[in-house]
């Protein structure tokens, strides 16, 4: 494949020679021929003269019409569309007339979206919680907006943008963006702030919402919103902290939307409405840290972003590492340090399965020059990423002394893309002057952005909720039933974050004596394990049926990797099956039966899991 362009390895667009400033989107929703048609206009900033060609990103869109629009005129221009990379897309050139000047120009494109394209998901009205409309919604990220609009789909280049989305009257309207105004069937759209193509969304259905704060909602489908406002009615209080610690909140509004089942992620941070997974409906808030995460890249990776996704952790580990912050304010530092411990277990496993094949891919920094973004996807960039940035804060003197550079660094870079180096130089900018500066030639870059695996320091953390986790994961991998009938202190009460970790560390046991039938029953009715609504419980659960090769309970398995297609559940649990012989007919038969249901950066990845592709 190669790189694509200078900048960005994953997208043809050349920002160094010419940026996108504002677009105007106009889009009709056609959910018979599951389609958005209409048009985009983009107003461009001219960076190199006499530019003979625009470069945008495309994905199996048709183009209809290209014109240039100046001065009152509007003048035809050739285009073609070439270049096709499996999984990333074409690019579409669009020829300008001879001595186009630098400065402003302004292009609208008239298209529509192929009826399966990338970034969009379709429902029909039997796969909604009220079984009467349908609904759609998109997910840009990573490479997946130049199936939506032809762009320059990379994170380099930040615009505006505004929208008019004419849709049925009976259905409710959402994009990433305020709403200007409602008439019937058309709502109308601002984004004032200057996003990534990436954070263009849009979502349509019959959702109602429900008040969490001054400028925040919850929306959903009627039959769960009472239950999304009250397991996220911490959302006002997480946004506070957020903004005590890196600044203003900058984009007014913030809502959340809770997704179908099909919805790929946990979240994603659209600007003025995340988008969430019904998978966080636990019932006790327990899952709600990931609102805490979608909140903190409003400022880390929304208004300072990566430049391309070979920087991600740009993005990641540090919302990791603000999520954990305002998780310890308020539930205290013990926690905190207790969820980073966490994610190292998380780490590890997604070493030792998802990436045994690829170590470059976990690597701080990797090159996409020959892999796509989806494909390099994994818990790297957020742990290890996090745990880096931890490591810097103890050095320098801890939260004290690393909060007000967090602050400054956010405030330095807001509005911009950037990579690692900027970072680096921020750092070392701040703390040039301060008796700090010797501390910092401790850090060995090239180790922490280069090297492969595990992150190379593990800070010191506080161990005491977490050696509980180890000391139970201790005694069910090396005990026989009878042994653990017998004792006491497998009864002793843990919170669910704790039983979630335990379940995870008892995965992660390179041999767990006895696991068979009894040993699986005995841990269901110790902790209490069926009657739990918790995904993650469940998920965790299902995982060590697989692992106890409990044949007879197959179709429990598949009914949970049907019940959601979050990849954080859906791929594991299908890469456990696939590696199970007796099993793995059933589990690729289903998932032949179902893929259809799944957005393609799902059943993509999925495929390649199952060696289907």
């Amino acid at each position: 494949m190669g790189r694509l362009s200078n900048v960005d390895p994953s997208s043809y667009s050349e920002p160094e020679l010419i940026t996108t400033e504002h677009s105007s989107i106009n889009w009709k929703v056609d959910f018979e021929s599951t389609k958005l048609r209409g048009s985009v206009l983009h107003k461009f900033n001219v960076l190199s003269s006499n530019l003979e060609k625009i470069l945008l990103d495309v994905r199996d869109i048709d183009v209809k019409n290209a014109t240039l629009l100046a001065g009152g005129t509007e003048l035809p221009i050739n285009y073609f569309i070439s270049d096709p990379v499996p999984d990333m897309g074409q690019k579409l050139t669009l020829e300008l007339p001879t001595g186009t000047a630098k400065g402003s120009l302004n292009v609208r494109i008239d298209y529509e979206t192929a009826s399966n394209a990338s970034g969009l998901q379709w429902l029909n009205p039997a796969q909604t919680l009220g079984k009467k409309h349908p609904y759609m919604f998109s997910q840009c990220q990573a490479i997946h907006a130049r199936s939506v609009l032809p762009c320059q789909d990379t994170p380099a280049v930040k615009f505006t943008y505004n929208a008019v989305v004419e849709h049925p009257t009976e259905l409710t309207a959402l994009m990433s963006a305020l709403i200007d105004k409602n008439e019937p069937g058309k709502t109308y759209f601002k984004q004032e702030v200057p996003i990534p193509a990436y954070l263009v969304a849009i979502a349509i259905g019959k959702l109602v919402s429900r008040r969490l704060g001054d400028n925040s909602n919850v929306w959903a489908e009627e039959a769960i919103v009472d239950a999304c406002a009250e397991e996220f009615s911490e959302t006002s209080t997480m946004l506070k902290t957020a903004s005590d610690l890196c600044g203003p909140y900058v984009w007014k509004q913030y809502d959340l939307l809770v997704m179908p089942p099909s919805f790929p992620f946990g979240g994603m941070e659209n600007p003025c409405l995340t988008f969430v997974t019904p998978t966080l409906l636990a019932g006790d808030k327990s899952l709600a840290n990931v609102v805490a995460h979608e909140i903190a890249h409003s400022w880390t990776g929304n208004l300072v972003t990566n430049k391309n996704f070979e920087h991600f952790w740009l993005n990641e580990g540090f919302t990791v590492f603000v999520e954990s912050k305002i998780v310890g304010r308020m539930q205290g530092a013990k926690e905190l340090d207790f969820r980073m411990l966490s994610n190292l277990t998380e780490l590890q496993e997604c070493l030792r399965t998802q990436l045994s094949d690829t170590p470059e891919l976990t690597r701080l920094v990797v090159d996409l020059s020959n892999c796509g973004p989806d494909d390099a996807f994994s818990s790297v960039p957020y742990i290890k990423g996090s745990t880096f940035l931890r490591y810097l804060e103890d050095l320098l003197g801890g939260p004290s002394v690393f909060e007000p550079f967090l602050r400054d660094y956010l405030k330095k870079f807001a509005y911009k893309s950037i990579v690692t180096d900027d970072f680096k130089g921020a750092l070392y900018d701040y703390f040039k002057d301060t008796d700090k500066k010797d501390k910092l030639g401790l850090v060995d870059w090239d180790l922490w952005l280069k090297c492969e695996g595990m992150p190379p320091i593990i800070p010191k953390f506080d161990e005491s909720l977490s050696n509980v986790t180890k000391d139970l994961a201790t005694k069910w991998s090396t005990k026989t039933v009878d042994e653990l009938t017998s004792d006491a202190n497998i009864k002793q009460p843990i919170s669910i974050h704790q039983l979630i970790e335990f379940l995870g560390k008892l995965i992660e046991s390179k041999d767990i004596v006895e696991l068979n039938e009894r040993k699986i029953e005995l841990l269901e009715n110790t902790y209490n394990l069926g009657q739990s609504k918790n995904a993650e419980v469940r998920f965790r659960l299902n995982r060590l049926i697989i692992r106890a090769r409990l044949i007879k309970r197959l179709d429990e398995i598949i009914e949970f990797a049907n019940s959601n297609f979050r990849m954080k559940f859906c791929r594991p649990i299908y890469r456990d099956l696939s590696e199970w012989p007796e099993a793995k007919p059933a589990a690729v038969k289903n998932f032949l039966n179902i893929k259809d249901q799944m957005m393609a950066v799902c059943s993509h990845t999925i495929e390649k899991d199952l060696g289907l592709k």
